[in-house]
């Protein structure tokens, strides 16, 4: 959960921009969805492909690579609305905060929609590596 503090201290770069089927807005909102699954304030159900090989291809997410490009996102997930750029990147900075300050004893014990039970250490670095990958399309 560390690592959420070092994609803070990138934030204030973040500005407004478009990257292939999202903007930044919606990635922000994105973002902040798969954060509220992390933190217990939402659920997303396992995808039939998650079950069968999610717990296979958790060491994709769970190591020190860069998130691979073009993995599939859940449908919960995809955000096709317009979104307003200065409240998304609030909203999303303070649950980061929030995530971080909880601690890890405050993390889901849902399962991950795709790779399924994860400790809190392996949502910790699921999340700072969602964010890093986002973040990193948009140059920041």
């Amino acid at each position: 959960m560390a690592g959420d503090f070092v994609a803070l201290s990138r934030w204030d770069i973040v500005n407004m921009g478009t990257l292939s089927k999202m903007d930044v807005a919606q990635m922000l909102a994105h973002c902040s969805s798969f954060q509220d699954i992390a933190m217990g304030n939402a659920t997303s159900p396992r995808s039939w492909i998650g079950i069968l090989i999610g717990r296979f291809v958790k060491p994709i997410i769970y190591n020190d690579k860069p998130t691979p490009k073009n993995m599939s996102t859940l449908p919960t997930l995809i955000i096709a609305d317009k979104k307003e750029f200065e409240k998304e990147k609030e909203i999303l900075k303070q649950k980061i905060i929030i995530f971080q300050s909880n601690g890890p004893e405050k993390c889901t014990t849902h399962p991950h929609p795709f790779f399924g039970k994860l400790t809190s250490e392996e949502w910790g670095k699921c999340v700072y590596k969602h964010l890093d990958h986002h973040l990193k399309q948009f140059n920041v």
